[in-house]
């Protein structure tokens, strides 16, 4: 496996029977040039990447540091979520993290609208995010705040072999902001995020939403809806209130059967 071209001190492009890929390992290029062995031993990842120009580009752009960081950041991410992420990951997070640094050093902050949602929502890559951010901190000096978690939490998701895009993600996540909203209004009610009732509703909400994206239904039998809706009439009342307006604003159409247990949501936040 022959060196084609250095990116820096941690990674290289190699020919490696006659296809092209990317090697990375710690002092993978220390002394090393162009047609030099690789050393087997110092490669961690090797992968073929479809978008391996802009990546180059990429880590010719970057300080070495970032890129080592978000290394460390996916590595440990792989390890707590029990997978490979999509090689798409080694752009996006690197490219997300090097311009979150020089946004911070330069004092500029981005709050991230989606925080709580994205905390219960994706709760293991958001956990993730908070360590990546310690380990920020004790690398750099630099302290990121909580909103850089849920950013990094979003890019982990969609790096997730069943994370699906990053817009589709967005999207999901601010229909179910909405949909919570309009409960909280109807009831007339504030929400503690750390409520288990919260909790519950809103994973109820995320595969709600992602069934119906898939064209699945929660069924429940007609007797059980019956008696649902008769016994909590204003939790039933709360619950067309939100299919009327997810239908409006986002064109999304709530069977009836998901309305049954979205009332049952609705009525445990009523009554806690």
């Amino acid at each position: 496996m022959k060196i084609k071209k250095i990116l820096n001190n941690n990674a290289v492009v190699v020919t490696d029977h006659n296809e092209e890929k990317i090697a990375i390992g710690a002092g993978i290029a220390f002394q090393k040039k162009k047609n030099d062995i690789v050393n087997p031993s110092k490669i961690e990842k090797l992968f073929v990447m479809k978008e391996n120009e802009k990546f180059q580009q990429l880590l010719l752009q970057i300080p070495e540091e970032h890129f080592a960081l978000s290394e460390e950041i996916i590595t440990y991410a792989e390890e707590a979520l029990g997978g490979k992420l999509n090689d798409h990951i080694h752009i996006a997070l690197t490219d997300h993290l090097s311009f979150a640094i020089e946004r911070i050093r330069d004092g500029i902050i981005l709050k991230n609208k989606l925080l709580n949602e994205i905390k219960i929502l994706y709760k293991k890559e958001f956990d993730i995010g908070m360590w990546a951010l310690r380990h920020i901190e004790k690398k750099t000096g630099i302290k990121m705040p909580v909103d850089e978690a849920a950013f990094i939490a979003l890019h982990l998701h969609t790096a997730n072999l069943n994370g699906g895009d990053m817009k589709q993600t967005l999207r999901q996540t601010a229909i179910i902001g909405d949909m919570v909203q309009t409960i909280k209004d109807y009831l007339h009610i504030n929400i503690d995020e750390d409520d288990l009732s919260y909790q519950r509703l809103m994973t109820h909400l995320r595969f709600t939403i992602s069934r119906i994206s898939n064209g699945e239904t929660n069924t429940i039998d007609d007797e059980m809806l019956k008696m649902i809706t008769t016994k909590f009439p204003t939790a039933f009342n709360g619950a067309k209130k939100v299919a009327k307006e997810l239908s409006v604003n986002h064109s999304i159409h709530l069977p009836e059967h998901e309305l049954g247990y979205l009332t049952l949501h609705i009525e445990r936040l009523r009554k806690r």
